[in-house]
C-alpha cells in the first residue's frame, strides 16, 4: 500500500492523516448520514524510528453539536530518512546528528544546537528543526525549516525539499494557510514535484477549497497517471463538491490500478453509501479490514460498519 510521509533529515512522520481527518468525509447536508472520515494515503519510505510525540490535537466536539461521527485522532509515529533527498548539507557530524533522531531526539536537539552555536551552518539548522518535529513542536520546526529554505545557498531543489517538509510540518501544527503558502514556494523551485503537488492539493482541501485541490491533482496525474494517492485524493475531493460521477470514476481508475488498495475501497464505499446501496458499502468496508487489519483505514471501516449496523437512530 502507498503511504505518504513527512521525511524530515532522520525522521518521518505519517503525514497528513491528522490534517485530511478535516476534509475527508461526507458533508452535504440532507445527504445520508456521513461515514466516518479516512486517513489520508501516503508514500512508503523503508525503514522506521522510534514514535515521536504527537501534537496537540483539540477534541472534537460530540455528534449532538456538529451532525459529524466522532474520529480517532492519529498520533504521528516516528519513520526514516528519505532513501536519496537533495541534501541540504553533508558530512560526519551531519550524519551522526540525523541518526541520534531514531533513537535520541533530546540529543540529536542538543547536539544540533550546540553545533548550530559554533558555526554549524545548514546541516545543525536543518537536524535542530528536525529534532524539534521528532520532538512534538511541529509549529516550531516547521517555522524553522522556512527559516532555513530562505537563507539557505543550497540548489534550488534541496531548498524546495526543505520547504516541502515544512509543508507537511504545518499540516501536523494544523495550520493548512502556512502549509499552502510554504508547498508553493517549493513549487516554484521544482515545478514537477508531484508529491509536492499532493501536500498542496491537501492543504487546500483542508482549507475547504476543494476545486484548488482538484487541480493540483488534475497536474500531478498529468505527470504521472497511476498515483493511486491521487486518484483517491482528488475522488474526496470531488465528492465534497458535489461531483459523484466524477468521484466514481477516479475510484474506478484508483481500484484498476490497484483492486486491493485499502484507502481506494474505504472511499468507493462512503460513495455506495452516499448512493444509497449499504449492501456494496458493507461489502467495500469489510474488505478493507481482511486486507489491512490493525490499520488506520481498518479502524476507520470498522467504525462506518459499525454505524450500518447501528440503525438510523443512532445516527446524528
Amino acid at each position: 500500500m502507498s503511504m505518504r510521509v513527512l521525511a524530515i533529515a532522520g525522521l518521518s512522520v505519517v503525514a497528513l492523516a491528522v490534517a485530511v481527518e478535516v476534509w475527508w468525509e461526507l458533508g452535504s447536508s440532507g445527504a445520508p448520514p456521513d461515514p466516518v472520515r479516512m486517513s489520508a494515503p501516503s508514500a512508503a519510505v523503508p525503514a522506521t524510528l522510534p514514535p515521536t510525540a504527537p501534537p496537540a490535537q483539540p477534541a472534537l466536539p460530540p455528534p449532538a453539536e456538529t451532525g459529524a461521527i466522532p474520529i480517532p485522532t492519529l498520533s504521528a509515529p516516528g519513520l526514516p530518512l528519505p532513501p536519496m533527498p537533495p541534501r541540504i548539507a553533508t558530512g560526519a557530524e551531519y550524519e551522526r546528528c540525523l541518526t541520534m533522531l531514531t533513537t535520541d531526539p533530546v540529543g540529536a536537539n542538543a547536539l544540533a544546537e550546540a553545533w548550530e552555536a559554533t558555526g554549524g551552518g545548514d546541516g545543525a539548522r536543518h537536524c535542530h528543526a528536525a529534532a524539534q518535529i521528532s520532538l512534538g513542536r511541529m509549529a516550531v520546526g516547521a517555522e524553522m525549516l522556512e527559516k532555513l529554505a530562505r537563507a539557505t545557498n543550497a540548489p534550488a531543489l534541496a531548498r524546495a525539499f526543505i520547504y516541502g517538509q515544512a509543508t507537511q510540518a504545518w499540516l501536523l501544527a494544523g495550520d493548512a494557510q502556512r502549509a499552502y503558502a510554504s508547498a508553493t514556494l517549493a513549487l516554484a523551485m521544482s515545478p514537477d514535484d508531484v508529491d509536492l503537488m499532493i501536500d498542496r492539493s491537501i492543504a487546500a482541501a483542508t482549507m475547504d477549497r476543494y476545486l484548488d485541490a482538484i487541480e493540483d491533482l488534475n497536474l500531478a496525474l498529468d505527470r504521472d497517471p497511476k498515483r493511486t494517492d491521487a486518484l483517491v485524493f482528488r475522488a474526496a475531493a470531488w465528492r465534497h463538491d458535489g461531483q459523484l460521477g466524477l468521484a466514481q470514476d477516479d475510484i474506478d481508475r484508483a481500484l484498476k490500478l490497484d483492486p486491493d488498495y485499502p484507502e481506494a475501497l474505504l472511499e468507493r464505499g462512503i460513495l455506495h453509501q452516499r448512493r444509497g446501496n449499504p449492501i456494496a458499502a458493507r461489502a467495500d468496508w469489510q474488505r478493507v479490514l481482511d486486507l489491512a487489519t490493525d490499520s488506520a483505514a481498518a479502524d476507520l471501516a470498522q467504525q462506518n460498519l459499525n454505524l450500518l449496523e447501528a440503525g438510523p437512530a443512532r445516527r446524528p
